[in-house]
């Protein structure tokens, strides 16, 4: 009744207030009473955002107010979520009871609520009615996915992971043809029970074999956060046993490969390709395929035993050709990359390509292995002339394919910059530009230009050429370039010449012909030009290059070291330590020595190229398990 009275009250006055003749202002409209309380419960739009703060500040008591207004407003599991939470915090498990209660009653087929119910229950110390609670849960539970995951997860989420597996376990014997191991191994996986987190991942293939690549993707993801290697070991040895027990299973021996390759155990993998190929009485893919990666991973040995199982399929195979070209290329690798083969593992490896002409004759089959030779008798047994006959056969060889016919192009084009037949030289390396535009072998000849006008001395027109290359696609020849221009446009003369840095491009060149005693002959001269040159930290780089050719790794360690202790600001010390990091890890096997350096590439040089690697190698040697 007060409000009506003062409300005329206040009419009366502003018609007694207001001038006879003059147009009488708008009459302010005052809301009801009932408005102005229903106002007060609706959210603000900075409610929401209050309400984050508060909970951030952990400052619940006023967090709670909020998140009722916004759960009574909305009704979203959003707020319903915050709104409980508050209310645990400040141990309300009364009020707690009431609002879930509520959400049972409205979302009858929603039993994660019962979950909270049984949560709260716990919180509160009557284990009898959160079990309850939980049972009714569970025997209540549907041939629903949807139901049976919500179920699990609320579980799970409430810490009860128990009860998360039994409701999985219960949705499998409800739903026989939808299983649930993914998510049974996910839980196991956090329980840290991993030998049932391999079973689980592994009965999935026995039930759908077309979950292989998603099985194998989860696994992946699982063991590469294994720095102890638990998990891997786990899953090493239920495959194991599997194979063992179920040997008519071939997805387990093809799951163990992948494992293998995974964990670069290639030994393994490579018996097991080998004992799936007999059983299965196969062409020999697998071995094919593990071959080259063996090759990748610099395990010569593996994949010349690879390629000699392969072989002894005999000539009818449809791997027996690229087996003998594999084989004779894993040869010249394995004699190449050691630093103390002899003169006689060089002609035997010349009389083995030899062989395998004699065999399959001089065509387009065998082009690969007319190329390989060549290569060694020109790089290696200096004979250019014969390298040049062949490489002539292999270019002009009918029937082979443009891109096999212009890496051959461009392997005769460096041979016969060896004999000083430079404008042929460039002439090929041109055409295979020129008609590979668009692709990588194009950026590979052009860079092999730049070089070409690099050594023999004309610097201006090489670092032209390789500035273009900057910007190739592929990253290698980018780098490369990139790396090049910066050695000529850091190392000229004062007077504007290049007169050391001609030297030191002949000295280079004799280093790629493997001719090292004329290349240390030549930078003994470049250092004798001046003692002030800023080549000199190249010289030390490139002496230090030869000294590993030769395998002298302390020499090498000790140039190396000068450049990183006398140069630390040049663009080769992160080269320098690189190098000297490889050295301590796979000729002394000094651990934490190579661990150190590649530390220091990573935080005295971030900006260096190789980064990556070092972190890459340094987290291997941690005992991190990688990609």
């Amino acid at each position: 009744m007060k409000i009506k009275i003062s409300f005329f009250l206040i009419i009366a006055g502003l018609l007694f207030l207001t001038p006879f003749g003059v147009k009488s202002q708008t009459i302010p409209t005052f809301p009801r009473a009932d408005d102005v309380i229903n106002s007060q419960k609706q959210p603000k739009p900075d409610d929401e955002k209050i309400a984050a703060e508060y909970l951030k500040n952990k400052e619940y008591d006023k967090a709670v107010v909020l998140y009722e207004k916004l759960f009574d407003e909305k009704g979203t599991q959003f707020y319903y979520t915050y709104y409980l939470y508050c209310l645990i915090e400040l141990q309300d498990y009364k009020t707690a009871l009431k609002i879930i209660r509520k959400q049972i009653k409205s979302n009858p087929t929603q039993l994660k609520y019962l979950v909270d119910e049984g949560f709260i229950y716990s919180l509160s110390g009557d284990q009898t009615k959160t079990k309850k609670s939980f049972d009714e849960a569970f025997e209540n539970l549907i041939a629903d996915p949807n139901q049976i995951r919500d179920l699990a997860n609320a579980f799970n989420y409430r810490g009860h992971s128990d009860y998360a597996i039994e409701t999985f376990v219960k949705g499998q014997k409800l739903m026989p043809d939808y299983p649930f191991n993914l998510e049974l191994a996910q839980i196991y996986t956090q329980l840290g029970k991993y030998d049932l987190m391999a079973s689980q991942y592994l009965d999935l293939l026995d039930i759908d074999l077309s979950k292989m690549s998603v099985v194998q993707g989860r696994l992946q993801t699982v063991i590469n956060d294994d720095p102890e290697g638990i998990k891997n070991d786990a899953l090493r040895k239920e495959l194991l046993r599997r194979v063992q027990r179920y040997p008519d299973r071939i997805y387990f021996s093809e799951m163990l490969i992948w494992h293998s390759v995974l964990q670069k155990n290639f030994e393994l993998a490579l018996t097991q390709a080998k004992s799936l190929d007999r059983r299965l009485q196969e062409d020999g893919v697998r071995v094919f395929d593990l071959a080259g990666l063996c090759i990748t991973n610099e395990n010569y040995d593996l994949a010349i035993d690879a390629y000699n199982y392969l072989l002894t399929k005999g000539r009818l195979n449809p791997y027996y050709l690229d087996s003998r070209i594999g084989l004779l290329n894993a040869r010249y690798l394995k004699v190449t990359n050691r630093f103390d083969y002899t003169q006689s593992d060089l002609t035997d490896l010349e009389i083995e390509y030899q062989k395998a002409l004699d065999e399959f004759g001089e065509n387009a089959s065998t082009v690969q292995i007319m190329k390989y030779m060549a290569h060694l008798q020109a790089f290696y047994l200096d004979k250019i002339e014969n390298a040049i006959t062949l490489l002539n056969k292999a270019v002009e060889m009918p029937g082979t394919q443009p891109a096999v016919t212009a890496d051959c192009k461009i392997e005769l084009g460096d041979v016969l910059l060896f004999s000083g037949e430079v404008w042929d030289a460039t002439l090929l390396y041109s055409q295979v530009d020129y008609d590979f535009k668009n692709d990588p072998l194009g950026a590979v000849a052009k860079f092999k230009n730049a070089k070409l006008s690099y050594y023999i001395g004309e610097f201006g027109w090489a670092k032209a050429q390789l500035d273009v290359l900057k910007a190739a696609t592929s990253k290698l020849i980018a780098n490369d370039a990139m790396e090049l221009s910066l050695l000529i446009s850091d190392n000229i003369d004062m007077d504007s010449s290049y007169v050391a840095l001609g030297f030191y491009s002949k000295a280079d060149l004799m280093v790629y012909r493997n001719k090292t005693g004329e290349a240390l002959a030549i930078l003994d001269s470049v250092q004798m030009v001046a003692l002030w040159h800023p080549l000199h930290d190249e010289v030390l780089f490139k002496k230090g290059e030869i000294m590993l050719k030769q395998g002298k790794f302390a020499d090498a360690d000790s140039l190396f070291a000068k450049v990183t202790e006398m140069y630390p600001q040049d663009i080769l010390a992160d080269n320098a330590l690189m190098e000297r990091a490889e050295i301590y890890q796979f000729q002394y096997q000094d651990i934490p020595k190579a661990m150190e350096l590649y530390e220091k590439i990573m935080f005295d040089y971030p900006g260096s190229l190789f980064v990556v690697e070092a972190r890459k190698r340094y987290r291997e040697l941690r005992g991190d398990v990688l990609n």
